[in-house]
């Protein structure tokens, strides 16, 4: 049965929804089956997962491309889409087809070697669409012969791998509150697991199951509990630094108001969740809590937002969560996907554990089983002025609402035991304003703005998660958002805002190539192999949150 409210509708039931046919899908396209995207990781011809793997280490096992020879790397063919907007897609690749989305909900499937289209599908969108940091999404999930993708009228639709048809759609939530989805979904046990913007709109963030085959809605893990969200007051941060809070006028505040906040307290989930297949455990990030910057309408640690949450893949039910951050006055979410892999704890014992690189410039290191803080790395940004409070005319602090590691995807290599992340650096000042829910209208409660005088910076950097020291680091011109690629070649893949995407040697950080897309690189790279050839993808679109230079290309590279 549809839980209440939930209706799947068959395609014939929706009008517009409009697939244009180009070419006939070759024979060779198979459907994909659980136990291929459990092995996905070590799947050199494919890139099956939106992160490579359940994992998401966003490391690809393929070697051909190598510090020796990756000066030699040139495009193989360019594929340019009908949406001239920000790109953000990590490309899934199946037996030699590439299956790609745009902004507003477009999805392509092409010849990966060739570039070749064979169909298009283009959403319907609702009459609402209510969206932060641009139209953007980030790639479908693929599972037997069906592709799923979220849209930005809040809907997960299903189509025919070989054909583009849309087979059917179920609404997830209202977009009038605030509610639209851009993560890629992540598709194990005939389930469709997908989470909802929304956090600067006044929502209540959730993470859902939808059965693959109907579209049923399965369970609802809500990232706002009906209760408790007050949490322990906490005064530290998760690095051991004072939040200058007022704990005691917030309990006056709480008592006052009552617990009714809950219902729009923000908590939006932006990146596809990891999957511990052994232990049935899904592990997410939750981002900031609404209104961002207004605190004194939702006393309390404002559970689970800026916390890493690990709930059961089979019932949704909590199992545990670590906040980094309570009640949070910056915007500073945490976003990017956490890695799961295993660890050294403080004996020096390698254990299950799970990283995260967050917003606030560190990356965590985590026991997967309880949760608990393991290290965390040196500060991979500047850190000024930290946890000072908003004022009604702007108070200067760094990291800025942006990063740190946005929602940009980090790589980890096991070789080299190294996490790499994309970070940016844009200082900025934090301003408080008192103002009421809007009722699905952006509701930031002041603003935070860029300091014009002030240099803007990216870096990339190379962290070893078994001591948390920093490796290495390579700054850019521009600041970092898209997302990293590891190889099992030795290498990195990293794009900037001004349309480079270089190549560095894993080990050492040394930048080995570039080639200017001619719009920004702010998506994750993918890489895969075909007929002995293997080949890094990777969209240049530009970005919508930063004002990079837009364009509609994916770009395909291999060696000659």
């Amino acid at each position: 049965m549809l839980a209440p409210g939930v209706t799947a509708l068959a395609a014939d039931e929706i009008q517009g929804a409009a697939t244009t046919q180009a070419a006939s899908m070759p024979d060779a396209l198979r459907p994909v089956t659980q136990q291929q995207l459990d092995l996905a990781g070590g799947n050199q011809a494919a890139w099956l997962q939106p992160n490579g793997s359940y994992t998401e280490t966003r490391f690809a096992p393929a070697t051909q491309i190598t510090p020796a020879n990756v000066s030699k790397l040139r495009p193989v063919f360019v594929f340019q889409t009908a949406v001239m907007e920000s790109m953000e897609t990590a490309p899934i690749v199946s037996n030699g087809v590439m299956f790609l989305t745009t902004s507003y909900n477009h999805v392509y499937a092409i010849d990966a070697v060739t570039g070749k289209e064979y169909w298009h599908y283009k959403h319907k969108m609702g009459s609402v669409t209510t969206y932060c940091c641009g139209p953007n999404n980030r790639g479908v999930a693929i599972f037997g012969d069906r592709l799923y993708m979220g849209t930005l009228d809040s809907k997960l639709v299903a189509l025919d791998t070989k054909t583009g048809k849309l087979l059917w759609e179920t609404q997830i939530a209202d977009p009038e509150l605030g509610y639209s989805e851009t993560m890629a979904p992540v598709v194990v046990d005939g389930k469709v697991l997908i989470g909802t913007n929304g956090g600067e709109y006044g929502i209540r963030g959730f993470v859902k199951a939808f059965d693959a085959d109907s579209g049923q809605l399965l369970w609802t893990f809500y990232t706002i509990p009906d209760t408790g969200q007050e949490g322990i007051w906490a005064e530290n941060d998760a690095v051991g630094r004072n939040m200058k809070r007022d704990v005691a006028n917030e309990k006056q505040q709480l008592a006052a108001k009552g617990g009714d906040f809950y219902k729009t307290l923000g908590g939006g989930v932006w990146m596809t969740p990891a999957i511990d297949r052994k232990e049935h455990t899904v592990y997410f990030v939750v981002g900031n809590p609404s209104p961002d910057l207004y605190g004194a309408v939702r006393p309390g640690d404002n559970l689970y937002t800026d916390s890493l949450v690990a709930i059961d893949l089979d019932t949704g039910k909590y199992k545990w969560h670590y906040q980094y951050i309570a009640h949070d006055l910056w915007d500073l979410d945490a976003a990017s996907p956490p890695i799961l892999v295993d660890v050294r704890d403080k004996n020096g014992h390698m254990i299950p554990g799970i990283i995260h690189g967050g917003k606030t410039g560190f990356i965590y290191v985590h026991d997967r089983r309880d949760g608990h803080l393991i290290r965390f790395s040196e500060a991979m940004i500047p850190q000024e002025g930290v946890w000072t409070l908003p004022t009604p005319t702007g108070a200067r602090m760094l990291p800025g609402a942006n990063g740190g590691v946005e929602w940009s995807p980090m790589a980890f290599d096991p070789k080299t035991r190294m996490a790499y992340a994309a970070n940016l650096h844009q200082p900025m000042t934090y301003q408080v304003e008192d103002v009421a829910y809007p009722g699905g209208k952006l509701w930031l409660g002041g603003a935070f703005k860029t300091i014009p005088s002030e240099e803007q910076w990216g870096k990339l950097v190379a962290v070893n998660i078994d001591t948390g020291k920093i490796a290495w680091s390579f700054k850019t011109a521009q600041p970092l958002i898209g997302g990293v690629l590891a190889t099992a070649g030795g290498l990195v893949f990293n794009g900037e805002g001004n349309g480079l995407f270089r190549a560095f040697d894993a080990a050492t950080g040394k930048k080995l190539w570039e080639f200017q897309c001619g719009a920004g690189v702010n998506a994750p790279a993918v890489s895969y192999t075909v007929r002995g050839k293997q080949y890094i993808a990777v969209a240049a679109g530009g970005n919508t949150q930063l004002d990079f230079k837009r364009g509609n290309s994916v770009l395909v590279f291999a060696l000659p």
